[in-house]
C-alpha cells in the first residue's frame, strides 16, 4: 500500500471521527429543545381540543396506554386525560384510522366525560393531495363535522358517510379517505363509553390491567 493510500485512509478516518463528533456534539446541544418544542406541540393540539381554561391537570404527563388494535388501531395507544379539580373533564386518543387511501392516517380524537366528542385531529397521512389530504383542518372544514358528536347524535347505524348510508360527507372521488376516519372516531367513542372508568383512573396499572388484561 503506498503512501498516499495511507494519507487518504487516515485522512478519512479523521474527517469521519470530526463527523461523528459534531453530530453528537449537536444532539446534544439541541435535543432539550426539540424535546420542549414537541411538547409544545402536543400541548397546542391537545389545547385545540380541549380548552385549556376547562382543565387544570398536566394533560401531557397525565397519561395512559391501552391495547385494542381492533378498535383503536394499534397495540399502544396513548390517552392523554383532562381533569378539573381531579373531576373527569376529557380524554384525547391517539387513534389510528388502518385502512386510509395510501395507508395509516393518525389521529386526535378528543372524547369528553359526557361521551361528546370535542373534536378530531389528522396528525399524519400520506392520502393524495388534492383529494384525501381534505381531511387537514389548514385544507378542509370537513374534520369539524366532528364536533359536539356522540354514538347518540348520530346514531351508531348513521355513523357513516352518506355513500354508506350515513351523515358524514365523502371527498368528491374520495370516498375511502372519510371512510375510514368516520369509522375510526366511531370505534374509538365506542372504546371510550365501555371503559370509561378505567381511563380516568388514576393508578395507571390498574387501568390498563383491568379493562386490556395487562397488556401494554
Amino acid at each position: 500500500m503506498s503512501k498516499k493510500i495511507i494519507a487518504a485512509a487516515l485522512l478519512l478516518g479523521f474527517f469521519a471521527v470530526i463527523g461523528t463528533g459534531l453530530v453528537a456534539f449537536t444532539y446534544e446541544m439541541t435535543k432539550d429543545q426539540i424535546a420542549e418544542n414537541e411538547r409544545l406541540a402536543l400541548l397546542r393540539s391537545l389545547q385545540a381540543l380541549v380548552p385549556a381554561d376547562t382543565v387544570n391537570n398536566d394533560m401531557p404527563n397525565d397519561t395512559i396506554i391501552v391495547d385494542d388494535k381492533e378498535k383503536l388501531g394499534t397495540h399502544t395507544t396513548t390517552i392523554y386525560r383532562g381533569r378539573k379539580d381531579g373531576d373527569p373533564i376529557a380524554a384525547v386518543f391517539t387513534s389510528i384510522a388502518p385502512d386510509g387511501y395510501s395507508g395509516q392516517i393518525k389521529l386526535l380524537v378528543a372524547v369528553r366525560a359526557d361521551g361528546t366528542l370535542g373534536g378530531v385531529r389528522v396528525i399524519t397521512h400520506k392520502e393524495t393531495p388534492g383529494l384525501g389530504d381534505k381531511i387537514e383542518v389548514e385544507k378542509d372544514d370537513w374534520i369539524f363535522a366532528f364536533d359536539n358528536r356522540s354514538l347518540g347524535d348520530p346514531t351508531v347505524d348513521k355513523w357513516a358517510v352518506k355513500k354508506d348510508g350515513g351523515i358524514f360527507d365523502q371527498f368528491t372521488g374520495a370516498t375511502i379517505t372519510p371512510r375510514a376516519i368516520v369509522n375510526s372516531v366511531k370505534r374509538t367513542l365506542i372504546y371510550a363509553s365501555e371503559h370509561k372508568e378505567a381511563i380516568y383512573d388514576l393508578d395507571i396499572e390498574k387501568a390498563v390491567d383491568k379493562k386490556t388484561g395487562g397488556k401494554s
